[in-house]
């Protein structure tokens, strides 16, 4: 109860909780201000650990939804408060707090991609909103952004596209290049996609990946909505050819594959976080 007393009175009028773990953890709901789509007033959510002290500084994980999807997905599709209050009450991690911001057109909304005005919101708004609003820890090493399908795609793109601002990138099920022709892709030019390719920017900046520890998640369950499982595979492939760490997880099953990987991906995520 002194937890919730103490997340309601450091987080902005008009958040609310939403969900809770067996441990005290919580998932909140509200609104970062977004700088670059200023009419969008959706919710964002942040969960926030068992016992958590806003005395103390926490590392973070930043979780991008897919393009169609929400901030929702993850708190009440995948149980997030109760897999991360489970890892952490098991010590297989240490306590974290997790942002996941909403994103994306609210028309068509699976023609959207993390990119353009929604990878400048992430960069621009959200993390510096974060740093402003909640004890956490800086750095790089402190902070992991993945994300599942699109977002998969924008985490690993976007953590690419800035470097030394996230340690640990992860895909879900995702995939490695703007193959779908839209959101700010529609009209891209070569150039542009080039600039969105995770596979030619892995390449390019292969040296300053390793010195700087990036590491990578990468997982698969088969092929989803246009997706192929080989994109994944091949993408660790390219990663071990480059010396650059990552851990591979494949099931062959597409069912349930959110609900798997989840564990596992916050589970890497928090390895690298600095003790």
């Amino acid at each position: 109860m002194v937890a919730l007393l103490l997340a309601a009175a450091l987080l902005p009028s008009g958040w609310a909780q939403v969900s809770a773990g067996p441990d005290g953890g919580a998932v909140w709901q509200g609104r970062i201000p977004n700088t670059a789509v200023a009419w969008d007033t959706r919710s964002s959510a942040v969960y926030l650990p068992p016992g958590y002290d806003p005395t103390r500084r926490y590392p973070v994980i930043y979780l991008l939804h897919g393009m169609r999807g929400s901030p929702s997905g993850f708190w009440n599709g995948l149980r997030l408060a109760r897999v991360a209050d489970g890892l952490i009450a098991a010590g297989k991690a240490r306590p974290f707090i997790a942002v996941m911001p909403v994103a994306g057109p609210v028309v068509h909304r699976s023609a959207g991609e993390w990119a353009g005005v929604w990878e400048d919101y992430l960069v621009r708004d959200v993390v510096p909103w974060v740093d402003a609003h909640l004890p956490v820890l800086p750095g790089a090493r402190n902070r992991a952004l993945e994300g599942l399908s699109a977002g998969g795609f924008g985490a690993i793109d976007i953590g690419l596209r800035h470097p030394g601002l996230f340690g640990t990138l992860g895909s879900w099920g995702g995939y490695f290049a703007p193959v779908f022709r839209d959101g700010p892709f529609a009209r891209a030019t070569s150039a542009d996609l080039a600039a969105h390719d995770p596979v030619l920017l892995v390449r390019r900046n292969a040296g300053a990946l390793r010195r700087s520890g990036v590491r990578f998640y990468v997982s698969s369950g088969g092929d989803h909505a246009g997706v192929l499982g080989r994109w994944t595979t091949a993408f660790a492939a390219e990663l071990s050819a480059l010396r650059l760490g990552h851990e591979l997880w494949r099931t062959s099953s597409t069912r349930d594959f959110w609900q798997a990987t989840l564990p596992s991906a916050l589970t890497y995520a928090a390895a690298a976080f600095a003790a």
